[in-house]
């Protein structure tokens, strides 16, 4: 294994502390990163030429409201936090969700049950039990539940979580395993419904309110760990004649429902069977998804997100999960991963989510624990044999957006003249407005910053995301 060395989390510059433009620098082969600068102010009376690079931003042109970013607090997350000394965990706290000393994480995600980033396969029941008598969260006791509760106080009492499952109990499938896929058998429908009000009731009593539900993670996909396959017009029927009226009819009728949660590339299909069933759309909030559609060789299918936005703009949609796969340990520091988060993120915003939510929040240095070897890479690792905290390019391109735009930030217009810059932009409810510029090239650029038609110019180097906050 190759020995890493721990980056410290800097003194982050206060981001409201001076009027003006400010500059937030990560660039690949820095000593620090998101480091503070400032630039010249805007001013009125640049002549713009044809062969410039200019981001134009146009806070008057305002779309659709941010939710929030944040991560997924797994059981793989929960038991590797549970193995770092006290001081490291609240540096690892501090470091998502503290806005001033880390990156201020505003959404969570967490699974219903086992996933494959658990140590193994459970449910909270015995097997056979359709009448959910023997329904407990027990096993989430010991570290999921505590560090959830720790992660709400860090980020100052407040973190909406959501839950998703990814195989319904053995016995209710016609595969009789929780593993590879399978469907839910017609007869345990109402008990599956049964079984999330459950969840949401017992994570309630824990003090931990469940804000949203995806019906099932990534329904089309037979995993060799926890899956579970609906059709679209099989989840289209659970939801409406099981799921969402069994929800409304519970002390948690606001509690959000969230359909697909899978890829992009089939989401519109997904999207017209269910949304266009009025019967259905009433219990669908909106639709989740995830950047895996890449594993076939293609490139990302970012315009589907805006398909869906365009065809049913009353849906809100977000990324519920994203990693880099095939961990090696070796490559943790891989600054491409952190570049496919800043291309997906900015991406995914400009074209109509309202939230992202990165899978886990930390791994160790296996890329684990996973019982079915699916290892992968996290924002932040624990090395377990020094004790130290890794914190990977991920990390700090996800906080070039998590820490400036805040929840019930406004998307305005962000345009690049050139294909070398990408760049996304939000109003923020203090009337801070942040712009996230990055520049995946190899190249230091140099380009005009507009606010409608004062400028300033700017360089960013080579590999590098910066967010500007005037």
């Amino acid at each position: 294994m190759t020995a890493m060395v721990a980056v410290a989390v800097p003194a982050f510059a206060a981001t409201g502390a001076e009027p003006g433009l400010t500059v937030y620098t990560t660039a690949q082969g820095a000593s620090a990163q998101m480091v503070a600068s400032r630039v010249a102010p805007l001013a009125e009376g640049h002549a713009l030429t044809e062969v410039e690079n200019s981001i134009f931003v146009e806070p008057q042109r305002r779309f659709q409201g941010l939710l929030g970013i944040g991560g997924a607090i797994t059981d793989a997350t929960a038991e590797t936090f549970a193995r770092l000394d006290p001081a490291k965990q609240e540096e690892f706290l501090r470091a998502y969700y503290d806005t001033d000393k880390g990156i201020g994480y505003t959404l969570a995600r967490t699974t219903i049950h086992s996933s494959d980033f658990s140590s193994g396969s459970y449910t909270y029941i015995e097997e056979g039990d359709a009448a959910l008598r023997t329904f407990s969260v027990e096993h989430d006791r010991k570290y999921r539940i505590p560090m959830i509760k720790r992660a709400i106080a860090a980020a100052g009492g407040t973190l909406p979580m959501m839950a998703s499952p990814w195989s319904a109990p053995a016995f209710m499938k016609d595969s009789k395993r929780m593993l590879k896929g399978g469907k839910l058998l017609p007869g345990y429908a109402a008990a599956w419904a049964n079984y999330y009000v459950k969840f949401i009731d017992a994570y309630q009593a824990e003090g931990i309110p469940i804000w949203s539900i995806s019906v099932q993670n990534e329904p089309m996909a037979t995993q060799t760990w926890e899956s579970m396959l609906f059709t679209a017009e099989e989840e289209r029927d659970f939801l409406k004649n099981h799921l969402g009226p069994t929800i409304r009819a519970s002390s948690h009728a606001d509690t959000k429902i969230v359909v697909w949660d899978h890829n992009r590339d089939m989401m519109a299909h997904r999207a017209n069977v269910i949304f266009g069933d009025p019967e259905a759309s009433q219990y669908a909030w909106g639709m989740g998804f995830h950047w895996y559609e890449t594993w076939a060789g293609f490139d990302p299918m970012f315009e589907n997100v805006r398909r869906v936005h365009e065809s049913y703009p009353d849906k809100v949609l977000l990324l519920t999960e994203a990693t880099v796969e095939k961990f090696d340990w070796a490559q943790v520091q891989r600054w491409s991963n952190g570049e496919r988060y800043g291309t997906s993120i900015i991406n995914d915003l400009n074209n109509g989510a309202s939230g992202w939510i990165d899978w886990n929040m930390l791994l160790d240095q296996t890329g684990g624990p996973n019982h079915v070897g699916n290892y992968c890479f996290s924002p932040i690792h624990a090395d377990l044999s020094t004790g130290e905290l890794v914190y990977t390019p991920s990390y700090w391109y996800i906080g070039h957006f998590s820490k400036f735009l805040r929840p019930g930030a406004t998307r305005v217009s962000a345009a690049s003249s050139r294909s070398n810059l990408l760049a996304t932009a939000f109003l923020n409810d203090d009337g801070r407005l942040a712009t996230v510029v990055m520049n995946p090239s190899g190249k230091e650029i140099t380009y005009n910053f507009y606010v409608g038609t004062a400028s300033t110019r700017v360089t960013i180097p080579a590999h590098a995301i910066q967010t500007l906050v005037l």
